[in-house]
């Protein structure tokens, strides 16, 4: 799994970032083969976010450049500066099972 964290500085308005991104970046994420999951976060002192996971690189790589163009023409008024990118490999998880009443820890594959 591949994981990419955008943070961005100085929102205007996170809460209308995070609507035009739901209405409108979501579903170009989800058509994206090998995207797994989409998150936004309010950090907190305007600083706002997503996390994106994916299957592989290769899957995040191809999702990057339609996103980033998606941020440029539909976010550049709700922020300010370039948006700091981290990406890398999953090294582990832990999430909880359904089938079971505790976590779960996952070792990635190499």
């Amino acid at each position: 799994m591949y994981v990419v964290i955008r943070k961005f500085r100085n929102m205007h308005s996170l809460h209308e970032a995070a609507r035009r991104a739901k209405v409108g970046l979501a579903p170009i994420l989800t058509q994206t083969p090998g995207f797994k999951a989409y998150y936004i976060f309010d950090g907190g002192n305007g600083i706002g976010g997503s996390v994106t996971l994916f299957e592989s690189r290769e899957s995040a790589m191809v999702a990057s450049q339609s996103s980033l163009l998606w941020l440029k023409e539909n976010l550049a008024d709700l922020y300010e500066g370039e948006p700091e990118l981290t990406s890398g490999e999953v090294l582990a998880s832990a999430r909880l099972s359904r089938r079971r009443a505790g976590p779960r820890m996952t070792p990635a594959r190499p």
